[in-house]
């Protein structure tokens, strides 16, 4: 599923190439996909004038004071393909291996800009697009999401206080994005790696110290994850169709049975909340 760092990318990628230019058409392939009534109607005519994200979520300001709301959830993308002078469609911004990427096999959704045509492709169909008003994005932001990393919200106080009386294990805490807004399964184990934490530990276990370390370790490897445009395991590409590349950065997620990069013990992988979750069991306790 597509995290923080990579809804973050695109967002990027997608404010550069259909910020401002008028919507011509709107084509829906899968009805699944679209949860709101007169969706073609409200889009078409109408101009995206900003894109803001709150954790997974994407959210494309229309002109007319309304909102698309984009959620790739497991398998899903967006991409952008530019037009040339013929108005043929050509690929994206950075063309080389995009036609490797892209297939209009899994598209759902295609909204033609004029400049260039963005698709949304979602091959397992969880993903959505919903078209809302100021009020119910609020409702939405409010009740689904918690404190976001990377954002002035993101403060010592407001995170120590998230510890208060869970019992839970500290890799369903960090998932849960009701209390922190963005976390997955890539960057969740990180984190813990990052703070020396194993997964599985119990939230009210963890000590002061500990807690520190995974307020400073959240911000940095999601930092570092967008600088490298987001991590690429089956189906994340950017909004140019371009693979992630920030697996190379990676130090225990996907590398079951792989010297640690830190202490060289093997890395391992065990179940939690219904993920497969890695640790190093020399740096982790």
């Amino acid at each position: 599923m597509p995290e923080l760092p990579e809804v973050e990318t695109i967002k990027r990628d997608l404010f550069k190439r259909i910020l401002n230019h008028k919507i011509r058409l709107v084509e829906i392939r899968d009805k699944k996909i679209v949860k709101s009534n007169n969706f073609v109607k409200k889009l078409i005519g109408n101009e995206i004038k900003g894109i803001e994200r709150r954790g997974k979520l994407l959210i494309f300001v229309l002109k007319n004071k309304e909102y698309l709301l984009v959620h790739l959830k497991m398998t899903g993308q967006l991409m952008f393909k530019a037009k040339n002078k013929s108005g043929n469609v050509i690929g994206g911004h950075s063309l080389t291996k995009m036609e490797d990427n892209f297939s209009e096999k899994f598209t759902r959704v295609v909204i033609d800009f004029g400049v260039g045509k963005l698709f949304f492709n979602d091959m397992r169909r969880f993903g959505y697009m919903k078209i809302v008003g100021e009020e119910e994005k609020e409702k939405i932001i409010t009740k689904d999401f918690g404190i976001e990393p990377l954002t002035p919200d993101f403060t010592w106080d407001k995170f120590n206080k998230l510890f208060n009386k869970r019992t839970t294990s500290i890799k369903a805490f960090l998932l849960n994005q009701k209390i922190i807004a963005g976390l997955g399964n890539i960057y969740a184990d990180e984190a813990c790696f990052c703070a020396g934490i194993k997964p599985d530990r119990q939230v009210n276990n963890i000590n002061l110290e500990e807690i520190k370390k995974l307020f400073k370790c959240i911000p940095k490897i999601l930092q570092l994850a967008i600088k490298n445009r987001g991590t690429t395991f089956n189906s994340f590409v950017d909004g140019d169709g371009q693979k992630g590349s920030h697996f190379n950065f990676l130090k225990v997620y996907g590398r079951h049975k792989e010297k640690c990069k830190r202490c060289s013990e093997k890395i391992k992988k065990i179940r939690l909340v219904g993920r497969g979750t890695h640790f190093c069991p020399g740096c982790q306790k």
